[in-house]
C-alpha cells in the first residue's frame, strides 16, 4: 500500500512539477494571485493566469533549448 502512495505522489510531483520546477511555481502564484484578485475584485481576473503561461512557456523553452547546445 505504501508502494502505491509513494507511486501516486511521484506522479503527481512529475506531472506537476516535470523537468522545470520554476514554471510549477510560476504557475501556482498566479494562480494564488488569481484567487486573491478575484476575492477583492468584482473585475475579471483570468487573464492574470494567460499572461503568467504567455510569459512562461517562452522562457521555459528558452531555457531548455540553451542547456542542450
Amino acid at each position: 500500500m505504501i508502494g502505491k502512495l509513494r507511486g501516486f505522489g511521484a506522479f503527481w510531483y512529475d506531472f506537476i512539477v516535470g523537468d522545470d520546477w520554476l514554471v510549477g511555481l510560476g504557475v501556482l502564484l498566479a494562480l494564488a494571485i488569481t484567487y486573491a484578485a478575484s476575492r477583492i475584485t468584482d473585475a475579471p481576473v483570468w487573464w492574470i493566469v494567460v499572461a503568467a503561461v504567455a510569459i512562461l512557456l517562452p522562457h521555459s523553452v528558452f531555457r531548455a533549448t540553451r542547456h542542450r547546445r
